[in-house]
């Protein structure tokens, strides 16, 4: 009895072990089997990928991009005269008309050089008044001068004829030599005369001339003191600061007693007033290289901003720069909308909204097929003969799970998706089913 309870323990266990052999070394023969089959098939050893075609975009894209909304007109008011504020009469939020008096300054440095200036100015006119009068003097007695001169000319043409007839006259021995010596004294004595008052009249000339000179000397003076007060009076005037053109006062940078210097763009000297003008606004949006040729003056654009989240603004394109930002590579446009209820405000975060026709086709891929590298946006396409390669794309907007591809596919490609980890230029592999 006991040897028989031993053979059947001993078979027991022997069917266990055969049991466990079987439980462990089939599925190990069955994984080699496969693991042979596939060494064996045509793509054995290739990266295993899912691939996707890009799908053509229809109809007008909306370009959405970020600016700031700008007053049509702005401006900082400086003062151009230094002096003490006497009167402010305006205030942030005030609304001024243009030639508004926004404030008065008092200059009592300025007054008094202005007093200076046309006492300055009453004097060189006197003395110009005194050399127009000498002038004037010269000038009579230059005349007489010439008058003496004339007299002087006829008495000796009178005495020369009557010393001929006289000299004629003693040749026929008709009269007395002493007559006729009388006669060629006294012409000697006329043409003396008469060299002398030549002389005069040179030296009248001369005075006068040099009289005209001084009065020129003094009417440059009394030019020059108008000048000089004309320009005093000038600064005096911009005792009044005022308004430029019509607007809203943005920022107020002084008050009664403030000590201000002329001049403007230091510390020393910040604006007195900023006015804005808010009828019509502007806004500047840098638009990327790619929709440069759908962007042109008269086109439509709406106007987004966050806290009118129910309403669009529509503007228009007024102008380009005509000229992109080699830094950027953007083109500065300009967006012009009315504001008639006021509803929008300079400085306003706001998002200018385009719907533009690409000139060139655009494609959607899904975001799992891009690779960001050092050189840019790329996408892994996969050829005939099983081999990826990497192309450079440009992108255009993110639509969250796909995104725009303006530049770099025909549309032909078959496109990795989810590519793995350190998949290289040139490796073969197995496109899914």
């Amino acid at each position: 009895m006991p040897k028989s309870r031993t053979t059947w323990s001993l078979l027991i266990g022997a069917a266990l072990l055969a049991m466990l052999l079987v439980i462990g070394v089939v599925p190990r023969l069955r994984q080699n089997a496969e693991l042979v089959a596939a060494s064996t098939a045509p793509e054995a050893g290739l990266v295993p990928v899912s691939v996707v075609a890009p799908a053509r975009a229809t109809g007008p894209i909306d370009l959405v991009l970020p600016s700031n909304i700008q007053a049509i007109e702005e401006a900082a008011i400086y003062a151009r005269t230094s002096g003490y504020v006497r009167e402010r009469y305006v205030d942030i939020g005030d609304r001024v008309g243009t030639g508004k008096v926004l404030a008065q300054i008092d200059t009592p440095e300025l007054d008094q050089e202005l007093s200076q200036a046309r006492a300055a100015l009453a004097q060189t006119r006197a003395g110009l008044a005194q050399a127009q009068a000498g002038l004037t003097q010269a000038q009579a007695t230059l005349t007489q001068s010439r008058a003496s001169l004339d007299l002087s000319r006829a008495n000796e043409g009178f005495a020369g004829a009557t010393a001929d007839r006289f000299i004629r006259l003693e040749r026929k021995e008709l009269v007395a030599h002493q007559d006729a010596d009388e006669k060629r004294t006294a012409f000697t004595a006329a043409r003396a005369a008469t060299a002398a008052a030549q002389a005069n009249v040179d030296g009248m000339q001369a005075n006068v001339g040099a009289i005209e000179a001084s009065v020129g000397a003094a009417r440059a003076n009394v030019g020059a003191s108008e000048a000089n007060v004309q320009r005093l009076m000038t600064l005096q005037s911009f005792q009044r600061v005022e308004a430029p053109f019509a607007g809203i006062v943005t920022a107020r940078g002084t008050d009664r007693g403030a000590l201000i210097t002329s001049g403007s763009g230091s510390a020393a000297s910040p604006p007195l007033f900023r006015i804005a003008r808010v009828e019509n606004l502007r806004i500047f949006v840098n638009v990327p290289q790619t929709f440069v040729r759908s962007i042109a003056p008269g086109q439509e654009a709406r106007i987004l901003v966050p806290e009118y989240a129910q309403r669009a603004f529509v503007g228009r394109i007024v102008s380009t720069a005509g000229a992109l930002d080699p830094t950027s590579r953007t083109l500065l446009t300009e967006v012009r909308l009315r504001n008639d209820d006021l509803a929008l405000m300079p400085g306003m975060y706001a998002q200018v909204k385009f719907s533009v026709v690409p000139a060139d086709p655009v494609w959607m891929v899904p975001a799992t097929a891009l690779v960001t590298r050092a050189t840019g946006s790329q996408v892994i396409a996969v050829s005939a003969d099983g081999t990826v390669h990497y192309l450079g794309v440009q992108l255009g907007r993110d639509l969250g799970q796909t995104v725009e591809v303006v530049a770099g596919l025909t549309g032909q490609e078959r496109l990795v998706v989810s590519p793995p980890d350190g998949l290289k230029e040139g490796t073969r592999v197995a496109v899914g089913k």
